[in-house]
């Protein structure tokens, strides 16, 4: 697959959206993150329409909600739209309760679309390879950043994992699956 200019103009509206953000507790542009998500994307078999999705998929969430989910659909289309917004947990300000957001965002899991799976997949596995990555530099800190505590964050992404695989066990699904694990053991063997 080759990506056209459509990717290009997602990459730079991406960038230009999140260019001040920074990833929880750290100095790291954000846009990191979303080119992480992006290539981890594309490696497991995504088509454009879900590397764009990859780019944007916290735009709505993080940065504008509804009115930049209109530039989006705008910009990139209805398939691009429908992917971010499977992606997203809130769009309201303020956000409902932590709780309440993930426990339906799980719930959600299931009935996505493959497109919107690959995408979510990757952006959770991202995360936890980042939390990995920290834990390893900073230790149990790494848990002071999060709005959610160690024992929430963890049951988070691990019944994410299981959500994920139980709805098909994709390579990605299986991959998140291990490196949920593997925080899980960090976490534990202090």
């Amino acid at each position: 697959m080759q990506l056209s200019s459509r990717f290009d103009h997602a990459l730079t509206f991406a960038s230009d959206l999140h260019r001040k953000q920074f990833r929880k507790g750290s100095s790291v542009p954000y846009i990191c993150h979303l080119l992480g998500v992006c290539s981890l994307v594309l490696e497991y078999g995504g088509d454009e329409d879900s590397a764009i999705a990859a780019l944007l998929h916290d735009a709505i969430e993080d940065q504008g909600g509804l009115p930049t989910r209109d530039k989006i659909k705008q910009n990139f289309g209805e398939n691009v739209t429908a992917i971010v917004e499977a992606c997203s947990d809130a769009y309201e300000k303020p956000k409902p309760p932590w709780r309440e957001r993930k426990e339906a965002y799980i719930n959600h899991v299931p009935n996505m679309s493959d497109q919107a799976a690959l995408v979510s997949a990757a952006d959770k596995l991202h995360n936890v390879r980042s939390i990995i990555k920290d834990w390893h530099e900073i230790g149990e800190k790494i848990w002071d950043v999060f709005s959610a505590s160690k024992e929430e964050t963890l049951w988070y992404y691990r019944e994410l994992a299981v959500a994920f695989y139980k709805r098909k066990p994709t390579p990605i699904a299986i991959e998140l699956k291990r490196t949920v694990r593997e925080l899980e053991t960090l976490s534990t063997d202090l």
